[in-house]
């Protein structure tokens, strides 16, 4: 086998205000858009985000129709998490949990999109 590219699929119920909020705050842009679909991309992100709108007839399996994504965490590594932290507070961005560092190194704080789709932001910490 060999993988090309990579994607994560979110089911949301507002697929713009989860788009508008990686595009205005974590400089992503949009691949491609159909009605109740979007795919965003980072060159630095190693996997495109698609977000899918609940109850999109081509949601497969059928059993996700009507699933929003819960449970799950975005996570990505950054270089100065402190910088971040601070642009994003700045920027009126709603901090979901406070920055804080954990006893195994692992220096982070988590974002919420509109749709409440969590980002978590890390720095290892040596």
């Amino acid at each position: 086998m060999q993988i090309t590219d990579s994607a994560l699929s979110l089911n949301v119920p507002d697929v713009a205000a989860s788009a508008t909020f990686l595009k205005q705050y974590f400089g992503f842009h949009e691949v491609m858009a159909a009605e109740g679909f979007v795919s965003l991309k980072r060159e630095d992100v190693g996997f495109n985000l698609i977000f899918l709108r609940l109850g999109l007839a081509s949601i497969q399996p059928r059993r996700l129709l009507t699933q929003q994504a819960q449970g799950l965490i975005v996570a990505w590594v950054v270089n100065n998490i402190d910088q971040e932290y601070a642009q994003l507070q700045q920027q009126g961005v709603p901090i979901l949990t406070p920055i804080e560092t954990e006893p195994w190194g692992e220096r982070y704080f988590q974002v919420e999109d509109p749709n409440g789709v969590i980002y978590q932001l890390v720095q290892w910490i040596t």
